[in-house]
């Protein structure tokens, strides 16, 4: 996962939002809002005093933004630090790959495609056509979904130039494969990178106006922004900006089997079948353990209870405990690569905090 580096970007509603006034946290139980959300937490079975002095405690760690708490759909608790509030809108890097994958779900369901086992080149005719010797062809859509493709990419080096090529559809199915390393998780923006242009494939349109069609109108989601690449398309690996109250909304319809109110955005099966564990990985937050990767979602256990999580760069975290019926959400400043480590923990023991109280 990577900091963000300057880009076009797409915007889906306005964006001329009020920062107000800076201050060191700005702080509520869930104010009333119109944007869809119950806030009437008498329901939600929690003790809103001991939640409270957590969220407010939660200051101490100098890189959080906002941590936001919804319990049996209600959001129950929301903080705002360092002059942001609930109308900012925040990076939240990689997390954009998990969205991408409730997208792709959609499209199975929806039969735009076929099924997980769909290589790159049946997906992208067009492009294999014009790289027939390319080892990438053959990676499937499972793969990609999985971080096993095997495809060669560092993305300490390589970043900048998946970013900025000119037709990075070509870039990527220039890559080799390593035969050792199919099968094995490795963070991959250049593999989830073809989910873009997979979906405009599949779909017939823009990846911005399907997701805002298919999962950003439906939850009554108004104002995000998007990062695109350098031939116009949408970047399914990070980019996204949203405001802390509307990535709560994705968090949660996830917790809920891709239910918001009455509407089913996301596939019940595909919500299942996304945060089941697949393949390990290495990488992990403590306190949490056992980590595991399903469709570009993070699985693990938080104590005994199996836990899934959208992870992006600085500690943008989308976490779901499902026994409890329960979503957490962080936003984070983007640490340098040394100080990573700590502020991902700092701000998972936060969150660990939360489930101990709101559970």
């Amino acid at each position: 996962m990577q900091t963000e580096t300057s880009r076009r970007d797409f915007v889906s509603g306005s964006l001329a939002v009020a920062l107000g006034t800076l201050s060191p946290f700005t702080s509520s139980l869930a104010a009333n809002k119109p944007d869809g959300w119950d806030t009437s937490s008498e329901s939600a079975g929690v003790d809103r005093a001991a939640l409270q002095k957590v969220l407010e405690g939660a200051g101490s760690v100098p890189a959080l933004r906002s941590i936001l708490v919804v319990k049996n759909g209600t959001l129950v608790g929301e903080q705002y630090f360092g002059g942001m509030t609930a109308e900012n809108l925040q990076a939240v890097n990689s997390v954009t790959k998990s969205v991408a994958s409730m997208l792709v779900g959609m499209a199975i369901q929806q039969g735009k495609i076929k099924s997980l086992s769909e290589t790159v080149g049946a997906l992208l005719p067009a492009a294999a056509a014009k790289a027939p010797g390319s080892a990438a062809l053959s990676i499937t859509l499972e793969q990609i979904l999985t971080g096993t493709s095997g495809l060669v990419y560092d993305f300490q080096t390589d970043m900048r130039a998946l970013d900025t090529a000119d037709d990075p559809v070509a870039f990527v199915l220039g890559l080799p494969v390593d035969p050792k390393s199919v099968g094995k998780w490795v963070y991959n923006d250049a593999a989830v990178s073809l989910l873009s242009p997979i979906l405009v494939q599949a779909q017939g349109m823009p990846v911005d106006q399907l997701a805002q069609r298919d999962l950003l109108q439906p939850l009554g989601i108004e104002q995000v922004a998007a990062a695109k690449d350098k031939a116009g398309n949408f970047m399914s690996y990070r980019g996204l900006r949203l405001r802390p109250r509307d990535l709560a909304k994705l968090a949660w319809t996830m917790a809920n089997d891709g239910r918001w109110g009455d509407k089913q955005i996301v596939p019940p099966q595909w919500v299942k079948d996304s945060t089941s564990a697949r393949v390990a990985t290495p990488w992990s937050a403590a306190p949490i353990q056992k980590s595991s990767y399903g469709y570009l979602w993070f699985t693990g256990h938080l104590g005994k209870r199996p836990v899934f999580w959208a992870w992006g760069y600085g500690s943008q975290f989308a976490l779901v405990v499902p026994s409890l019926q329960l979503a957490i959400t962080t936003t984070a400043t983007n640490p340098s690569p040394r100080e990573l480590d700590a502020q991902n923990k700092a701000v998972m023991s936060v969150v660990a905090k939360v489930v101990a109280v709101a559970g």
